[in-house]
């Protein structure tokens, strides 16, 4: 159920396409969405991917086995490698949000492709506000034109291209006909009727009533995951609970939210550290037994995202083990395919016992713990935007599978009290109801919204978000 599955499957339809000779004779582009990453290009480049270990290694689960068996591919898919890494053939469009976080996955994602050979990329900037009218929208178009500014080195010299922030959603076929258009009729604004929601509190007091011991947030990159989470610490501190707060959230003003409080401590995890140590630990077993093509396939599938993730899973099985607190509060929660491994044949905890030769009782402990109710939640944290939710919702769908609790969700930065009256950000404030009530539908209205502030909130003023 991986993203690394997901994108063999999608590469082998494209790979499908570029060597289908009528494919090439009906049509003038391909378009494909969803670019292999360069861990799926190296993967498929190694000689060892495509030899015998796969279909004869008995000794543990591999983040890419779902290449055994498509030796017969070998041919198709060193073809659509050599056609990516052809300027005159392909382009890369790398397409971003105007904020840090994209910008900095898609400066990674650039330099990692670039090195493979994939050299003819472009950058469109998605979602830029360029009329500011009021302070709202000052403040977001200052906030953009920053990120843009500290975007990283590697973007700067590409051809770029950026595509007005609308005041719809875009969904549907009329929509996307009308995305780029540069002469757009205003849009058709109603004021915004004052609807109250409930309020992050209402997660805390119920977090307490229950005495959880886990709780994580959980949800697409950039929805405010982190933030909650501080949110959530210093509510339940403030109910008297004791609370551990585990993040891989590098800003340094956490810290000092955390200094304010004796009933609040914090474990800022290092993920390339517990990577690291993670990589050094199979692969030092790992050169005991294996030759030289085999090592090598397991050096690439240590590179693989699902690998930082089990990396960093295994110090957050350390931290929930605190018994010096009554809560942890973990950001950047695994995903539902990381909490997966376990329900499929304990194959995690092979896979610790493989590399390591035991299984810490940490992660023993740890797996019953997150599939009962009674004391692990997971907080679905979402921006009231089409994509945002509905990756919200298959990331349930994986938390139904794995047995682990989600009762709550988290609705961060509305615009409907911001009181704006840019046309562009009114009207996107209008269409977040329609997404808010299908939050309030699909969590049986076990929801709360959180309010976009034009203030960087840090310290104390992060109890602003609970009333």
């Amino acid at each position: 159920m991986g993203s690394c599955t997901v994108e063999i499957a999608s590469f082998n339809e494209f790979a499908g396409f570029l060597t289908d000779k009528e494919v090439s004779e009906n049509y003038d582009f391909i378009l494909f969405d969803t670019a292999p990453t360069g861990h799926t290009l190296r993967m498929l480049q190694l000689p060892s991917a495509w030899n015998d270990f796969l279909d004869e290694n008995t000794t543990g689960v591999s983040c890419m086995g779902q290449l055994s068996g498509l030796g017969e591919k070998k041919q198709s898919y060193k073809q659509a490698i050599e056609t990516l890494g052809d300027s005159t053939k392909t382009t890369l469009m790398l397409v971003t949000r105007p904020q840090e976080g994209p910008l900095l996955e898609a400066g990674r994602a650039s330099e990692e492709l670039n090195i493979l050979g994939v050299q003819n990329q472009k950058l469109i900037v998605n979602g830029l506000l360029n009329y500011p009218t009021d302070s709202a929208s000052q403040k977001l178009v200052d906030e953009q034109q920053k990120a843009l500014r500290q975007m990283p080195e590697n973007l700067k010299g590409f051809p770029t291209w950026s595509i007005p922030l609308r005041p719809y959603d875009i969904t549907g076929i009329e929509k996307l006909r009308k995305l780029l258009e540069e002469n757009q009729e205003a849009p058709n604004l109603s004021t915004v009727e004052k609807t109250e929601f409930p309020r992050l509190n209402k997660v805390v007091d119920d977090l307490v009533k229950s005495n959880k011991r886990v709780v994580f947030t959980m949800g697409k990159g950039g929805v405010g995951k982190t933030t909650i989470a501080a949110t959530l610490a210093l509510g339940l501190a403030s109910k008297g609970k004791k609370v551990h707060l585990a993040t891989t959230d590098p800003a340094a003003h956490l810290e000092h939210v955390f200094e304010e409080s004796s009933q609040i401590k914090m474990s800022r995890i290092d993920e390339k550290k517990e990577l690291a140590d993670y990589q050094e630990e199979v692969l030092t077993n790992a050169r005991k037994t294996m030759s030289g093509d085999d090592l090598a396939y397991v050096e690439e599938d240590l590179r693989s995202p699902c690998t930082q993730e089990i990396a960093v899973f295994r110090r957050f099985a350390e931290i929930v083990m605190d018994d010096d607190c009554d809560v942890v509060v973990i950001d950047t929660a695994p995903t539902g395919h990381t909490l997966l491994l376990p329900e499929s044949s304990q194959s995690y905890a092979k896979e610790v016992e493989r590399s390591s030769g035991e299984v810490p009782e940490s992660i023993r402990k740890l797996l019953p713990m997150l599939q009962d109710r009674e004391q692990t939640e997971v907080i679905m944290v979402t921006l009231p935007e089409n994509t945002p939710v509905y990756e919200s919702l298959r990331l349930q769908d994986d938390l139904d599978r794995a047995g682990i609790a989600h009762t709550w969700w988290v609705v961060n930065q509305s615009m409907l009290s911001s009181g704006t009256t840019n046309e562009i950000l009114l009207a996107r404030a209008q269409s977040e109801k329609g997404w808010i009530d299908k939050v309030a539908e699909v969590s049986n209205n076990h929801f709360a919204v959180v309010e976009w502030s034009s203030e960087e909130l840090k310290g104390k003023a992060l109890t602003t978000i609970l009333n």
